[in-house]
């Protein structure tokens, strides 16, 4: 009787209780996956192709599948109707009120481009190029919102190939949210400048950077030519663009979004002078962006008059180093009125 008890309570000893019993069955389930599996899979082991990987000879140097990401990733499938009409609800409803709640862009300017959208029996106007400044992530969302509707249907975004079209799920959520298409940012291959001038030719509009990137600190850079470069090879106007506050709300570095406001100034739209070049063209609309930027710290009267004597402010900022150019930009962004809603000011204590 002594020793049935006594093995009794061995055998109960050495079950696992608690966490071990989980684990113990936890580690017999996957045994038995495994176990169906390799029974499943061991009939097709002495098959090849296509159950698995073609072997190539030796000595037989197998080609490399062609890129499909970054500027070769193809973007047609996100103007076909299906995916535009996924991309209008997402347009006027999630990112309506995200860039409502985050920027609260003030619009102006839209009066300079009367002209173009004046049309006959209701037609869509002409394409257009708007080249605007580039200090954040959301400058996208805050131009889609305030470009006029006739535009904003058939509305393309270049975007960096580089950047938002280096991974599968970047490049397809950019396509079908945004209707972006890469865009080398160093220079323009000849695919790519085709591909924009079949879309322009189809009736589509561009949001081109001329920077190319988001400013580092704060400034603007200087403009590439390959906005205006289009626009001379397909005759669709430049539309300059200022946008103010964006880089105090995220900024390039910034790791939370401080919500505030913003204004987005439109500019009288530009065509190449028969005697210009690229490169004096692509001056021109970096004059015409830095003479918006004025008129959104000052007004139009004196941006134009500070434009007609060359004094407008850079926008690339003093020629200064470190301190002196974060110090010059606070003085810039403290006149102006974007940016400022959740902004604390300053109250320095009285030392006298």
């Amino acid at each position: 009787m002594v020793g049935r008890t006594t093995r009794t309570y061995i055998r109960r000893a050495q079950r696992p209780h608690g966490t071990s019993a989980t684990i113990a069955t936890a580690q017999r389930a996957a045994g038995a996956v495994e176990g169906a599996v390799r029974t499943v899979a061991k009939p097709l082991a002495k098959y090849g192709f296509p159950y698995r990987r073609p072997a190539a000879p030796r000595g037989v140097v197998v080609p490399r599948e062609p890129d499909t990401l970054g500027g070769a990733y193809d973007t047609e499938w996100a103007r076909r109707p299906v995916a535009r009409a996924v991309r209008g609800f997402i347009l006027e409803a999630p990112m309506r009120v995200a860039v409502k709640t985050i920027a609260s862009p003030t619009v102006s300017g839209l009066d300079r481009l009367s002209d173009l959208l004046r049309t006959d029996d209701g037609e869509r106007p002409a394409p257009v190029i708007f080249a605007p400044n580039h200090h954040s992530h959301i400058d996208t969302g805050v131009m889609i919102r305030s470009i006029p509707a006739a535009w904003r249907r058939e509305l393309i975004v270049g975007a960096a190939a580089d950047y938002f079209f280096d991974a599968r799920w970047k490049a397809a959520l950019s396509a079908l949210a945004l209707n972006a298409i890469p865009i080398d940012r160093e220079a323009t291959s000849r695919s790519t400048f085709d591909r924009l001038r079949d879309l322009i030719a189809d009736g589509h509009s561009l949001i081109i950077y001329p920077e190319g990137g988001r400013s580092p600190d704060g400034w603007g850079q200087d403009f590439k030519g390959g906005a205006a470069y289009l626009s001379m090879r397909t005759g669709a106007p430049i539309i300059p663009v200022h946008i103010d506050g964006t880089g105090e709300i995220f900024g390039k570095g910034a790791s939370k979004l401080s919500p505030g406001r913003t204004s987005v100034v439109f500019g009288t739209p530009l065509t190449v002078d028969d005697a210009e070049n690229t490169r004096r063209f692509n001056e021109r609309i970096e004059a015409a962006v830095t003479r918006l930027g004025d008129e959104t710290l000052t007004d139009w009267w004196t941006a134009t008059r500070n434009a007609a004597q060359g004094r407008s402010p850079s926008l690339s900022g003093p020629d200064h180093n470190g301190w002196r150019r974060q110090w010059t930009l606070g003085e810039k962004r403290r006149l102006s009125t974007a940016g400022i809603r959740r902004r604390r000011s300053r109250r320095w204590p009285d030392l006298g």
